[in-house]
């Protein structure tokens, strides 16, 4: 996952440099002081760790991906925070649903903000290679970490419910079945351009069409492949341990199954997911609220549209930590 998640949900064709979205946004809600220590989730490129070390902050960066690891730690000329003394900038190459793990493991139990940048980046998806998208063809693979069940894999050994299934609940297609029942005939699939043809033929595409409709359908086995909603409930959970009393979470997604499951649970964690009941105070509905100062959603302006159209679905929220205990996360939600 990336610090510079600028995708769109429709996989545009546009080869846009990784630019991280909302920036500026993202740096004023988590209001970075010289000294705090700060948890970047999602490194990718490395564009919101760059900007908040630059305000004298130290960061850990966490990303799955070998990849994005690797291009910071083998680039000491742009990272020199990696040799200060102590490190400003210490890398962390787990999933961000580990943070609490992967701190506690250098001796950090409390932060002062914490970022997640949430999706697939602007490097995977314009690497063919890593077959995220269908910009142009590649091996069927979409593994955030390359470990694990590939794309592959899933179209080609699940079988047509499960397939249906994962199209509805993660892509909301509302054709889920035609979908999958033609993926199985045309097993087995092997590149991204075979999967978008197979869709493309079951939904009936219409070429100039302004999306792409094995979007959805990509979008859908991706989520599925990377286990993303639930990184990202454990995540949130692991970012409500972590942060110190007054630290501040910013949290951007890119399509609408993330930013609702990261509104529900700021919602909950705001003490706005307990009765609704008239006849019972709220102060009885559950534990005290662990964030509050929730903001207003943020989306980008027209300037960042026109500059890095990728933006476009990017959503920011961000909260402030009270000092009431963490709830104990339950997975079975996420």
């Amino acid at each position: 996952m990336s610090a510079s998640h600028n995708h769109p949900p429709d996989h545009s064709r546009e080869h846009v440099p990784h630019v991280p979205v909302l920036l500026g946004e993202v740096v004023a809600a988590l209001n970075p002081q010289g000294g705090d220590v700060i948890v970047d989730a999602t490194l990718g490129a490395g564009g919101y760790t760059r900007r908040l070390l630059d305000t004298g902050a130290t960061v850990h960066a966490f990303d799955r991906d070998p990849d994005a690891i690797a291009a910071v730690r083998g680039n000491p000329g742009k990272w020199p925070e990696l040799e200060s003394d102590p490190p400003r900038l210490v890398l962390h190459a787990r999933r961000f649903s580990e943070m609490v793990e992967g701190m506690a493991e250098v001796g950090v139990d409390k932060v002062d903000g914490i970022v997640m940048d949430i999706g697939v980046s602007s490097m995977q998806l314009d690497q063919a290679e890593r077959g995220f998208a269908f910009a142009s063809d590649g091996p069927l693979d979409m593994r955030m970490s390359r470990e694990g069940m590939s794309a592959a894999d899933f179209v080609n050994e699940a079988d047509e419910a499960e397939i249906a299934d994962v199209l509805y609940l993660y892509g909301e297609e509302r054709q889920s079945r035609r979908v999958a029942r033609a993926i199985v005939a045309a097993r087995p699939l092997t590149m991204t351009g075979e999967l978008a043809r197979v869709v493309r033929k079951a939904l009936g595409h219409r070429p100039g069409a302004p999306k792409d409709p094995a979007t959805r359908s990509f979008q859908a086995i991706r989520i599925h492949v990377n286990g993303e909603l639930d990184e990202l409930g454990a995540g949130l959970s692991g970012a409500e341990a972590l942060l110190r009393p007054g630290g501040r979470l910013a949290v951007v997604t890119f399509h609408s199954l993330e930013d609702r499951k990261v509104k529900r649970f700021l919602r909950d964690a705001g003490g706005g997911g307990g009765s609704t009941s008239r006849h019972l105070p709220l102060a009885a509905s559950g534990p005290a609220p662990t964030f509050t100062r929730v903001a207003k959603p943020v989306r980008p302006g027209q300037a960042e549209l026109d500059a890095n159209p990728r933006s476009r679905s990017a959503t920011l929220r961000s909260a402030v930590r009270t000092d009431a205990p963490a709830r104990e996360y339950d997975r079975s939600a996420a």
